[in-house]
């Protein structure tokens, strides 16, 4: 796309585009800044922004890194993040740090977390809050990854919380979903509960230095429990890794995975098929969550909201028929008969 074919920008706006392209840091945040704010001219001046950029986005690998608190995810992606700017690449983090229920609040100290990569000319770490998002991923991940595509990051990692199955939320935007494991974090009956595994296209078990003889245990444990589940690719068995983020071992054998995933999918046309259908899944999200604001903020539903919610607490009425007047009143479905 030429730049004199872009969409009407705003002049803030159109300082944030150049300086994205040439990989400014500086634009950068600030234009992650303001596809996260909730005011509406932002999300209007945001989406404009977006839109202008798409041409340069998709060229990235994407990496979702999930894994229990205490798992090394912040150590791991340090390291990793060295070992392939030493390859040449350039990298953008994009960490989610877990708000406070009351406050709302984000310590966002994942850059004290990544001292050294955070220090290198050819990375770049994004701290955000997740809000209560489901999944641990901050509502404007997604359009964040794009920024970071867009100014020239060729390797995107999206770390998440770490709190749970809803963590397969992160699948749903990048190529590659690793979870990381501890060595004698349970055994296989265990991980195949996890409904996490099943979206899982590599399994790293970290922290090897403390105990080997643990970790290849662990590591048996997950093999033998993944011959139990169907892969998410027909193309892809995922593997079982051993590495120590701290030791810097096993990386250069994780990175060879990574590639090899890509190279495994895309002649197969099922990498790019994957991209698409997030795309549309997206956008549906997209859809449901502004219709979920639409419907909380209509007048007829505030009005309403306070006495149906008395009812349901007292017993006078279901739940289902309280959603039901809800919708009624917002007038976007029709539940009489007719």
């Amino acid at each position: 796309m030429n730049k004199d074919e872009l969409p009407a920008l705003h002049m803030d706006d159109r300082a944030f585009f150049d300086g994205v392209l040439a990989c400014r840091l500086r634009p950068l945040a600030k234009a992650i800044t303001l596809i996260e704010s909730s005011r509406l001219d932002h999300q209007i001046r945001a989406r404009s922004l977006l839109n202008a950029l798409l041409p340069y986005t998709g060229k990235a690998i994407r990496l979702g890194i999930s894994g229990a608190p205490g798992v090394g995810k912040s150590t791991f992606i340090e390291a990793l993040g060295n070992y392939v700017i030493d390859q040449g690449h350039k990298l953008a983090v994009l960490t989610v740090d877990p708000s406070s229920a009351a406050t709302g609040g984000s310590i966002l100290g994942d850059k004290t977390r990544m001292e050294t990569l955070s220090q290198r000319a050819n990375a770049f770490i994004r701290p955000s809050p997740s809000a209560g998002n489901l999944g641990g991923v901050a509502n404007k991940t997604r359009e964040a990854m794009l920024l970071c595509e867009a100014a020239g990051f060729d390797v995107v990692i999206v770390e998440t919380v770490g709190v749970g199955q809803s963590e397969i939320a992160v699948a749903s935007m990048v190529d590659m979903f690793l979870l990381l494991q501890l060595p004698n974090a349970g055994d296989d009956l265990q991980a195949i509960k996890k409904g996490i595994v099943e979206t899982a296209d590599l399994i790293a078990i970290n922290k090897t230095d403390l105990d080997p003889r643990a970790a290849a245990v662990t590591k048996a444990q997950w093999q033998s429990a993944l011959k139990m589940l169907r892969p998410a690719s027909p193309n892809w068995t995922p593997p079982v890794l051993t590495l120590s983020a701290l030791k810097k071992e096993g990386l250069t054998e994780f990175w060879n995975v990574v590639l090899r995933y890509r190279n495994t999918l895309i002649p197969t046309g099922e990498f790019e098929e994957k991209r698409r259908r997030q795309a549309a899944d997206w956008m549906w999200q997209i859809i449901h969550s502004r219709l979920d604001q639409c419907f909380q903020q209509h007048p007829a539903v505030k009005d309403a909201l306070p006495g149906v919610t008395q009812k349901v607490f007292s017993g006078c009425i279901t739940p289902a028929a309280a959603a039901s007047s809800l919708l009624e009143a917002a007038q976007i479905f029709d539940f009489q008969e007719s």
